[in-house]
Order: C-alpha cells, then sequence, then structure tokens
C-alpha cells in the first residue's frame, strides 16, 4: 500500500448497466491479464433478455468476485487462505489452500473456480502457456483480485489506480464503453464515489448483508430505471437453466462430501444415543465402549471421503489453521477431542469421560450442521432450520443405527422402552422440520429448480425415514417386552436410509447456486419497457 496515502483506501467498481454493450473486451483482459486456464473466466458478461413479447428488454451484466466488505468466503475458508485486506480487498493464498471449496459454496456470486487438471486451449500446450502456467493454481480455489498487482505495483510507482491506466484493473482499463469504473470508494472525490453520490444504483444480493463493492447503475439523467416485474422474477423464467440469471446445481461438493454429513450423522448419532441408553437404561459399559469405538469408526469413514475430495490432500492439516471463524476446523477440534477421550475411556473406562466422549460427540454433530449452514451461496443450505434438521436427523440416525445393532446382538436392559420412545420423538421433530423446510422454501430464497427436486424427495423422506419407522417403533412399544428385537432393526434401518437419503438429495441435487439478480433494471427495449420518449412523447 502507498505509505504516503492519507487513508485507507476502499476500492471497489461502478458498473453502468446502460452503457455496457456486451462486448466482451473485459472478459478477454481478464483472461489476458490473469493467464486463465480454459473454462476459467474471472469476469463475466451475462446476455440477459428479460420480459413477454411485446415488452421485451435485452441487457448486458457484468459479473465477477464483488470483494464484498462482509465477505462470506473469508470466515469459512479453515486454512486461512483467503483474506481480506485493509483496503478491502478478498485475496487468495494458492500455497495455503487446501481446495476444500468451502468459500466457493459460500460465495453468492459464483465467483470462485476450482481447476484440479491441466487444460489446454487447442489439446496440447503451447509455448505461451508453457510461459504463463500457474501450476499454483491446481487443485485450490482462484478467483478475480480486482488485478491488485497492478493496483499495488501502481500505488508505489505514485499512480492512482481507477485513473492510471496501467495501475486499474484490466477490465476497467480495457472497457471501451467506460461501463466498467475502478477506484476508491472511501475518497469522496474519486469518480466512482461521485458515481453512486449523483446517480442510484444497486449492489446484487444486498439482502444478504455481504456489502458487495461492485455497485451497479441503471439510470440515465434522461431515462429513469425500472422495478423487476412479475415477467423478470417468475418461476418459469427462473426455472429455466438457459437463464444467465438462474444457478446451476454446485459441483464443488458432491457425493464424498456428502457422505461425510451423512456418517458423520450417524456417528456421532450412535455415540450420544449409547450414552443415553446406558445412562436411561442400563445399557451394559462395555457394550457402550465397543459401540463408541464402532462410532469412532463410521466417523473416520467420512473424514475420509472429505480428504478424498480436497484438491490438495497433502495440505490436508492445514485445516486447523482458522479456527476463530471456520466450522471446518471447528470441526476438526471436536473430533480429534472426541477420539482422543473415546481412546482414554476405553483403556480407563469412567463415568466423567463417559460423558466428555457424548459431550464431544454433540459439538462434533453442532459443528458439521453449521459449515453447511455457512454455504451462503447456496440457499437451500443456508436455511436457519438446517443446522437444526442435521442434528436431528444425525439423533434419529444414531437411534436407527443403535436398533439395528441391538437387533443383531441383544444386551440385557433394564428397559426397553427409552430407545424406541426417543425414536418415535426424533421422527416427530425431524418431520415438523422437513415440512417446514419444504413448505417455507421459496420464502427462504430457494430457487425453482431445487424447490422441484425437494418435492419430488419429499414422499420417500417422509415413508422410508420417518413414518415406516414410526410405524415399527410404536409396535414394538405397543407389544413389548415380547416384540422380537429384529423389528426394532428394522425400524431404525428405515431410520438411517431416510437420513442418508435427504442429505444426499439436498448436497448433491438440490443445491443449486444464488444465480444472479438485478434489484432495479435499466428503461430500455420495446412495448412498456422502452425508454421514454425525450418530451415525453
Amino acid at each position: 500500500m502507498n505509505e504516503m496515502s492519507p487513508h485507507t483506501p476502499r476500492w471497489g467498481m461502478t458498473v453502468d448497466v446502460n452503457r455496457c454493450v456486451g462486448c466482451q473486451t473485459c472478459t478477454v483482459a481478464c483472461k489476458h491479464a490473469n493467464d486463465t486456464v480454459p473454462g476459467v473466466q474471472w469476469r463475466r458478461v451475462l446476455d440477459v433478455e428479460t420480459g413477454v413479447f411485446p415488452n421485451v428488454e435485452r441487457l448486458f451484466m457484468v459479473v465477477g468476485c464483488q470483494h464484498c466488505a462482509e465477505p462470506p468466503c473469508v470466515p469459512v475458508c479453515p486454512s486461512g487462505a483467503t483474506k481480506q485486506r485493509g483496503d478491502g480487498l478478498v485475496t487468495m493464498d494458492y500455497d495455503l489452500c487446501i481446495g476444500c471449496a468451502s468459500c466457493a459454496v459460500a460465495c453468492p456470486y459464483q465467483a470462485r473456480t476450482i481447476v484440479h487438471d491441466k487444460k489446454f486451449y487447442f489439446g496440447e500446450e503451447t509455448l505461451q502457456e508453457k510461459t504463463v502456467a500457474h501450476d499454483d493454481r491446481l487443485g485450490v480455489a482462484q478467483k478475480c483480485t480486482f488485478c491488485i498487482t497492478r493496483v499495488d505495483d501502481g500505488l508505489e510507482n505514485g499512480l492512482k489506480p481507477g485513473v492510471d491506466q496501467s495501475a486499474t484493473p484490466a477490465c476497467a482499463a480495457a472497457c471501451i464503453a467506460s461501463a466498467i469504473t475502478f477506484g476508491d470508494f472511501n475518497d469522496p472525490e474519486s469518480i466512482v464515489s461521485q458515481q453512486v453520490a449523483s446517480r442510484p444504483s444497486f449492489q446484487m444480493h444486498a439482502e444478504l448483508g455481504t456489502d458487495p463493492q461492485i455497485k451497479y447503475l441503471y439510470e440515465t439523467p434522461a431515462v429513469p430505471g425500472r422495478d423487476p416485474g412479475d415477467s423478470d422474477v417468475d418461476g418459469e423464467r427462473l426455472s429455466d437453466p438457459e437463464n444467465p440469471l438462474t444457478g446451476n446445481a454446485q459441483t464443488f461438493w458432491d457425493m464424498r462430501a456428502a457422505m461425510n454429513f451423512i456418517m458423520g450423522g450417524i456417528g456421532s448419532g450412535l455415540i450420544l444415543l449409547t450414552y443415553l441408553m446406558h445412562v436411561m437404561a442400563g445399557l451394559a459399559e462395555s457394550a457402550m465402549l465397543n459401540i463408541f469405538a464402532g462410532a469412532g469408526a463410521i466417523i473416520a469413514v467420512g473424514l475420509f471421503f472429505v480428504w478424498l475430495k480436497i484438491g490438495r490432500k497433502l495440505r490436508a492439516l492445514y485445516v486447523i489453521l482458522r479456527p476463530q471463524t471456520s466450522w471446518m476446523s471447528r470441526e476438526v477440534y471436536a473430533v480429534v477431542a472426541l477420539y482422543l477421550l473415546g481412546f482414554i475411556d476405553y483403556l480407563q473406562p469412567h463415568p466423567v469421560f463417559h460423558a466428555l466422549v457424548a459431550v464431544f460427540a454433540l459439538l462434533f454433530l453442532y459443528c458439521q450442521a453449521r459449515i453447511l449452514h455457512a454455504a451462503k451461496g447456496i440457499p437451500s443450505w443456508r436455511v436457519p432450520l438446517m443446522p437444526w434438521m442435521l442434528m436431528t436427523s444425525g439423533l434419529l440416525e444414531g437411534a436407527g443405527l443403535l436398533a439395528v445393532i441391538l437387533a443383531i446382538d441383544p444386551q440385557p436392559l433394564a428397559s426397553a422402552d427409552p430407545l424406541p420412545l426417543a425414536g418415535l420423538a426424533l421422527i416427530v421433530v425431524n418431520v415438523l422440520l422437513w415440512r417446514a423446510y419444504v413448505t417455507k422454501a421459496a420464502e427462504n430464497g430457494i430457487g425453482p429448480l431445487s424447490q422441484v427436486i425437494l418435492y419430488k424427495a419429499t414422499p420417500m423422506v417422509l415413508l422410508v425415514g420417518n413414518l415406516l419407522p414410526a410405524i415399527l417403533f410404536l409396535t414394538v412399544m405397543t407389544i413389548s417386552p415380547t416384540s422380537p428385537a429384529w423389528l426394532l432393526g428394522i425400524g431404525g434401518g428405515f431410520a438411517v436410509i431416510g437420513g442418508a437419503f435427504w442429505k444426499a438429495t439436498v448436497i448433491t441435487r438440490a443445491c443449486h447456486q444464488q444465480g444472479f439478480a438485478l434489484a432495479r433494471y435499466p428503461q430500455r427495449g420495446s412495448g412498456t419497457f422502452a425508454a421514454p420518449r425525450l418530451g415525453g412523447k
């Protein structure tokens, strides 16, 4: 930074939607300046067509990393690879990134990309591609930096970013229509500050609290803007995958990531329900310790799958570097404590250790629930109910697996009633949570494409994961103590399957990204969307 600067700048951009002609010069300039590989574009221009004939409109919208004042990608990063500088720029340290994609699913602006294999424009690596290759970007998250090197080098040489072209991000410097302007929002004399002060603007997805630092201008002195109409935001239009504003299903977290939540929920839930059965129903201590060990193995399987998912596997230990903000880091600390206490408890059993194992199992489950909820870029994950859904589902799955275990290897219990009773109570809570989740999907910002998947999955979730277990648990309670153990085990098996099914569905299928949106539109096009004529005629 320039030490002579009297204040800390806040770098950002304005984008004039009326000026942008969709020429893609900014995207080419960005690609040339940053040497991005095929399929990766840090600066994009969306070609947006909206309305219904004869009221139609076409416009172009520049998108990319918004360098938010409150960036959701920063706190979720477990290694500290994603940081925010004092001037607001959100940076990437490719040497620290493990490629877990937490930042990518947290970004509501689809600004991050992860490339795992080398790609070449002509099939084979050219001399130019070899010269400008960035192997440090493989397997890690990458994004627009606002050409941070140009900005910093310019400041060191006494230049003014946003005014001097060589100190200005390539996209803004290259824009032929002057639609993209870069500058310091903390400087009231800067062009961007004056534009925002004198003309109406909007920030994309401002309702998410990210305070993005790309501000879109949509009016001219002669032509006012307009509010989005019904045809701009109707469900059919937003259900069209070809609509550039529609968010696609995320591909960063696949079934390997889902397995971490599935196995983690089952394993931690099993520990908690086993401990409760030990305290409330007299389950033998030796049986409890063996089940604890098996539950730990289940959790380990889930962690192994998530390790397979990360882009830089040899850096996996970097996951512990940001426990102050990252729920993924906290998850690791919780599971390490869980394993350590479980090992001590197995060697030297004691009621205090039993309780501590249960406490850290609960803490691990809570951390997992918060990981998914922190993914602000995926509306179906960030809903307020998600942590509760994951926790109660994990407890139900734990009760279900414990029922299966006791059916296979019956253990003497003071009373068998607490397990099916606990299962029934958890089923009721799970049904209420799922119903609220699906019925309020639109209200919580979940898009039409994800909504359809959730509606189709609901019968399976309710029937297999809740209704069938409830019937069998009730049957066991009704005819107990003569009820066969396998009846309880079958009900428990259904509960486990149902829990795994809804998690896999939400994480790998009903997982569409936020998409893009215009809070206000320029008045241009035909019919009622046409700009008013001069003089009002």
